[in-house]
């Protein structure tokens, strides 16, 4: 059976059959931190701006940041994926951001149908795996061709998600797989710009439409993923992609499982995390002063350095691709978060200062286990007075999900995220309710007061909560 028609099938099976508590367990995970950072990041530029532009939104059952304004289940998943991704504070698996896809998409639809918290999380489970699948048939770099892979494989993972909480049969599925692979975006380019949060937006509002539109009947190729002038095929980077083999694991090994969600503990790329982790470890032992700073080392792979475009970023957004940046604001600041996060922090002097005496080097020993990862980062600072100081290599960061987040830091997280947000009462209580979303329906989750309409920016000058 061709590719498209097997995940078509895979995707009904979890509709029909559901997928494990264990598979669950990893989507209840998602389903918290991708509603903590999409209330977080309601207030961003780029979600007003949009919110704005869509003016009037239709009315209709689906919530925006689970507030009280409500609009087209399209129409929400657009704004809240962009919400979610707005501050690059989200998860991360398969190369890229699948939860500000993934829930944004099934959240809306499913407050459209008001479908039962277990069918939600079947669903995330089966936009996880198809995604996955996907995924692991390149051995290129997506980035390094300038692809942006939540843009691109968030489109057919979201549709699988949404096929699956509609109950569409394997052909109907297999034609939202196709319909959403025609609407697969998002440059590399566009990184550090308003664009990169529409990419997660557009995604999760194409998997809604594909879903929709294959219901009713609408069609797409049936080979639309595997031919040779389709999915696959076309963003592959060198044209080493596995187009042909059969999809023989889905359904019975779980990379969900496997593979778990990674955190953010900062709000900037993911691929500066651990050079953060090293740095901030190296000064809780040997606080430095930054005007003493001769010059600082990172030692991480080309692949990751390549994303990290932006070497003297001068605000906010580009700063977050900035690994200069991550390692100026964790001398100056002793920190990275959203407070540092701010157009005023990143063009101050001291932080300026710092940018061109920060030195990429690359490591020649990969992680196996992930593509385009080296094997661990670190961080060398040399002084003016000569004095030299080395970090302990970083393999994974804090939040991977080889080391994940404590519990109460995970709530923790999200509470902070609604007050950044400007939610007001439920917090608590929702956070309680997604711990137990098998149990809960999609209309009875708890509704956010002080969320009428968009917030405001939160780029200030005082500590920001969230991303502390």
């Amino acid at each position: 059976m061709a590719l498209t028609l097997e995940l078509g099938e895979f995707v009904a099976g979890v509709a029909a059959r559901g997928a494990p508590a264990t598979a669950h367990a990893v989507a209840k995970t998602g389903f918290i931190d991708s509603i903590a950072t999409m209330i977080a990041g309601r207030g961003e530029d780029a979600v007003r701006t949009a919110f704005g532009a869509l003016a009037p939104l239709p009315d209709g059952p689906a919530r925006l940041w689970f507030g009280a304004t409500r609009t087209g289940a399209a129409e929400a998943a657009l704004l809240n994926g962009m919400a979610a991704h707005a501050l690059d504070f989200d998860d991360v698996s398969l190369r890229g951001h699948p939860s500000a896809v993934l829930v944004p998409a099934i959240v809306a639809l499913a407050q459209q149908r008001d479908a039962s918290g277990r069918a939600m999380l079947d669903a995330y489970v089966a936009g996880f795996e198809a995604w996955g699948e996907l995924v692991d048939r390149e051995s290129g770099i997506h980035h390094m061709k300038g692809w942006h892979p939540t843009g691109v494989f968030g489109a057919v993972g979201a549709a699988a998600a949404c096929a699956c909480l509609m109950g569409l049969d394997a052909r109907q599925a297999s034609h939202a797989l196709g319909l959403a692979a025609s609407q697969s975006a998002g440059l590399m380019s566009n990184f550090g710009s308003m664009a990169k949060p529409f990419h997660a937006g557009r995604a999760a509002q194409a998997g809604v439409l594909s879903a929709r539109l294959a219901a009713a009947g609408f069609t797409a190729s049936p080979d639309a993923l595997e031919h040779p002038q389709g999915f696959l095929a076309a963003i592959s980077p060198a044209g080493d992609v596995d187009r042909e083999s059969p999809a023989d694991t889905l359904g019975r090994q779980w990379r969900i499982e496997a593979r778990g969600l990674n955190l953010k503990k900062y709000p900037t790329c993911y691929y500066t995390h651990r050079a953060i982790d090293a740095l901030l470890a190296l000064l809780a032992r040997a606080p430095l002063d930054p005007a003493e700073v001769a010059s600082v080392d990172v030692t991480m792979s080309r692949e990751h350095a390549t994303v990290l475009r932006n070497h003297r970023p001068a605000d906010a957004l580009a700063a977050k691709f900035s690994i200069e940046f991550a390692v100026a604001s964790a001398l100056v600041a002793g920190k990275v978060g959203m407070a540092q996060l701010d157009d005023d922090f990143v063009r101050s002097a001291p932080v300026q200062a710092l940018f061109g005496r920060v030195h990429v080097s690359f490591a020649s020993a990969y992680d196996p286990d992930t593509p385009g990862a080296a094997f661990a980062d670190q961080v060398v600072v040399r002084m003016r007075d000569g004095a030299v100081h080395a970090s302990e290599p970083v393999h994974h960061a804090l939040g991977h999900a080889r080391r994940p987040l404590p519990p109460a830091m995970l709530r923790e997280k999200f509470l902070d995220c609604l007050q950044a947000g400007g939610a007001g009462e439920g917090g608590e209580a929702l956070f309680d309710q997604l711990l137990s979303l098998e149990r809960q329906s999609a209309n009875g989750l708890q509704v956010l007061s002080g969320l009428a309409g968009p917030g405001t920016h939160h780029h200030t000058s005082t500590e920001h909560p969230c991303g502390s």
